[in-house]
């Protein structure tokens, strides 16, 4: 599929656990593409395929998430120490040694990425990780395919790489704001498959997290940033600039799901309007997925 996937022939992906499902994705995707092709005028090139299934039944990955679920802090307090703990032990197991791990963190803005990834961290040894965060690319960065600069991050056997955004940039905020050709990035999602394919064949263990907020939660926490001096930093004009382009974006990080969850580095989509929760399911998920592949 990753192979013979292209701009005009795209594979999709369907679940057809459930028929009902199954049989509405397939004819809407069909239906859309008809229309697409007979809304362009004469013989003029075909516009490109959708990218994602269609909704269904009003419902995205995205809405159909639960966040309203939470957890108390004294539940949160005991969860967090019990993740914590079972994953250093985890990452101290003999057989690790032949392994690495990479945790990617996407999400909305002030979904709370930094927070998940400091209770990640808290009690490692430093000397194991990395947290890997990207600015604009440099001209060195430029000069180079577009994976090359994050390549140069990838951890070595034993220890572990966290990616505070990553390449999944080309397909979320170049697509939007226009940064990058329309061709680029649906050329992304199979040069991504790819490189997470040759992460895990060199023994890398790929785990990838989603933080969703909804609007009102976003607007509370870029308030509160505003009002609480040591917090001001994290936001900017930009932040709030960007809440125009909410559906866009939600239709972005929807069709990044389904064109890069694969069965070797899925994606976990968190409900993060608790904090608290968002954390423990980071954790929990790390730590099942090591479980698993070690």
């Amino acid at each position: 599929m990753r192979v013979t996937g292209t701009d005009s022939a795209p594979w999709l992906t369907v679940n057809a656990a459930n028929r009902y499902y199954r049989g509405l994705t397939i004819g809407t995707t069909i239906l859309n593409a008809i229309n697409a092709r007979l809304a362009q005028s004469g013989t003029a090139e075909a516009a490109p395929a959708p990218v994602s299934v269609p909704v269904v039944n009003d419902q995205t990955v995205l809405t159909a998430l639960d966040l309203s679920q939470r957890l108390e802090k004294p539940d949160y307090k005991k969860q967090l120490a019990k993740y914590q703990n079972r994953l250093n032990k985890l990452i101290s197991r003999k057989k690790f040694k032949k392994r690495s791990l990479v945790i990617v963190f996407e999400g909305n803005d002030a979904a709370g990425k930094g927070g998940a990834i400091r209770r990640v961290i808290q009690f490692m040894d430093p000397r194991r990780y990395r947290v890997n965060q990207f600015a604009a690319p440099t001209d060195e960065e430029k000069g180079h395919p577009y994976l090359w600069r994050f390549w140069r991050r990838l951890p070595r056997h034993g220890d572990i790489a966290l990616f505070d955004r990553s390449w999944y940039g080309r397909v979320l905020v170049e697509r939007v704001e226009g940064f990058s050709s329309e061709a680029a990035w649906r050329r992304a999602y199979s040069e991504i498959n790819d490189f997470e394919s040759d992460m895990t064949e060199a023994g890398a263990i790929v785990i990838k997290f989603w933080l969703a907020i909804d609007k009102d939660e976003q607007a509370e926490r870029f308030e509160a940033r505003e009002k609480t001096g040591y917090k001001r930093y994290k936001i900017t004009e930009e932040d709030w600039r960007n809440r125009e382009k909410w559906d866009e974006y939600a239709a972005a990080v929807c069709d990044m799901a389904d064109q890069t969850s694969t069965s070797i580095a899925p994606w976990t989509l968190v409900e993060a309007n608790d904090k608290y929760y968002a954390r423990v399911k980071v954790l929990k998920t790390i730590c099942k997925r090591l479980q698993e592949s070690l």
